[in-house]
């Protein structure tokens, strides 16, 4: 991300964002999914001939085919041969364009995310907007400004701080304004770094976000960091584990990134050493593979080279073109080899979560979500592990467990219907018949119109 105005993120969000399909969300509804398949992703299993009963937001009870009493006022969905699924994650959002990412989320069965940084008076009022239902899209747990150093990377979404007394009071700062997490970026001193997880923590708060250049990651998690983002830090940690010197001076983000094409010389016992000792500090990690799998080359970027381009709008592709005006593509080999440190890292029992980056370039709503459990299953992630970092984790991050993550009684009814075993292979998490958003029901209809009714919003202007 560079600059964008927060003229324009509030004449985005003027757009209409009611809902035109689908229940009222004011009505009080009943819904009965009978001989479903249940997709537990917490055990990694399938239970089959289930009865699923939905009353108003909550999924009231759950039993085996013919033990659960249907209430005659109940709209019976005909589960045979669908599988039914938590609402799947996008855990690293950017929410730019709420009008048309909400319906194209939505239709792709993405029912939460995660904002990891825009300015306070934007994405406040919007979370509280679309958790309570008032703006159609997924629910929101967002961190709102981002805390740099001085300067900020991205100035127009963060809150620049140079000294330790200064990031203690942007802290408390966030803290009274609502956000729901810390968020830290890139440029950051280590002194500062180190006096805002100190101060998030006294006040109950999570860090999350990126490891600053001048922070070595294992420091960052035992800091504090609950979540890394991308893999911004792990290639200071292969350089480290190949002799080179760690440069901890302040650079750009991918500053180093020679480092992860050299992964191959790491030696593998050192690299296992290294994964138990991020295991060890209880954190969770966000890679974005498909952030740098997609990133084009913007000066030859159009619509029509881009899939599902229909639904980016074009104050979005516009901000793409020349915010990140001159900057070409990531070589293969370099998200390869993330997508093998990501499999590795699964293997070592590291929680992972699946996100997206979404604002970035060459990223679409919802879609990337998928093309990013795709690349984690080409790299011989199991699709059971990926469902689980797609729904369960980052839940269970952010604190909402009691709320989302599993098909389980009392639970928020956010869930997908889908038409294929997702366990056998993630790709079929695609297939999606409806979708339930805190109880209110979207047919496959209805979500072709939401789909319409975006791609109408994104060109509403001549691309």
């Amino acid at each position: 991300m560079k600059n964008l105005t927060l003229i324009t993120l509030l004449a985005l969000t003027g757009l209409s964002a009611c809902a035109t399909a689908g229940s009222s969300p004011n009505d009080s509804t009943k819904y009965a999914i009978t001989d479903v398949t249940i997709v537990d992703v917490e055990k990694g299993n399938l239970i089959s001939g289930q009865t699923v009963l939905v009353v108003d937001d909550r999924i009231d009870s759950i039993g085996a085919q013919g033990k659960i009493k249907i209430p005659q006022d109940a709209t019976r969905i005909d589960g045979r041969g669908l599988y039914l699924m938590p609402g799947l994650v996008d855990a690293h959002v950017h929410y730019y364009d709420a009008p048309v990412f909400g319906r194209v989320l939505l239709a792709n069965g993405v029912l939460l995310v995660r904002d990891m940084g825009m300015p306070n008076e934007y994405i406040l009022p919007l979370r509280d907007q679309l958790n309570r239902g008032e703006v159609l899209g997924p629910e929101m747990f967002a961190a709102g400004s981002m805390l740099d150093g001085n300067p900020a990377l991205i100035p127009t979404i963060s809150i620049s701080v140079s000294t330790p007394e200064q990031g203690r009071a942007a802290v408390q700062a966030q803290v009274n304004a609502g956000v729901d997490a810390i968020k830290v970026y890139s440029n950051l001193d280590r002194e500062v770094f180190l006096a805002i997880t100190d101060e998030a923590g006294k006040s109950g708060m999570k860090v999350i976000g990126h490891v600053p250049d001048t922070v070595y990651i294992e420091d960052a998690a035992a800091a504090g960091l609950v979540s890394i983002e991308h893999w911004f830090g792990f290639q200071k940690a292969v350089a480290k584990l190949l002799g080179e010197p760690v440069n901890l001076d302040h650079g750009w983000m991918s500053s180093g990134a020679e480092y992860l094409l050299r992964l191959g010389e790491v030696d593998p016992q050192a690299l296992q050493d290294f994964y138990q000792r991020l295991l060890a500090s209880g954190v969770t990690v966000d890679p974005t593979a498909v952030t740098f799998k997609n990133w084009p080359d913007i000066n030859k970027l159009e619509y029509q080279s881009l899939p599902h381009g229909e639904y980016i709008s074009q104050g979005l592709f516009s901000m793409w073109k020349t915010q990140w005006a001159g900057q070409t593509e990531f070589p293969d080999i370099l998200w390869q080899n993330w997508a093998q440190m990501i499999k590795q890292m699964n293997d070592a029992g590291i929680p992972l979560m699946v996100g997206t980056d979404l604002m970035c370039p060459g990223l679409v709503p919802g879609y990337s979500v998928h093309e990013e459990m795709m690349i984690w299953q080409e790299a011989g992630i199991p699709p059971a592990d990926i469902l689980r970092s797609a729904t369960l984790v980052p839940v269970q991050l952010m604190g909402l467990g009691d709320r989302l993550g599993t098909i389980t009684r009392g639970l928020i009814a956010s869930m997908v219907l889908v038409r294929a075993n997702p366990l056998e292979d993630v790709s079929n998490a695609q297939q999606i018949e409806g979708v339930f958003l805190r109880g209110r029901y979207f047919t496959r209809e209805d979500l072709d119109q939401l789909l319409a009714e975006a791609r109408q919003l994104a060109g509403l202007e001549e691309k």
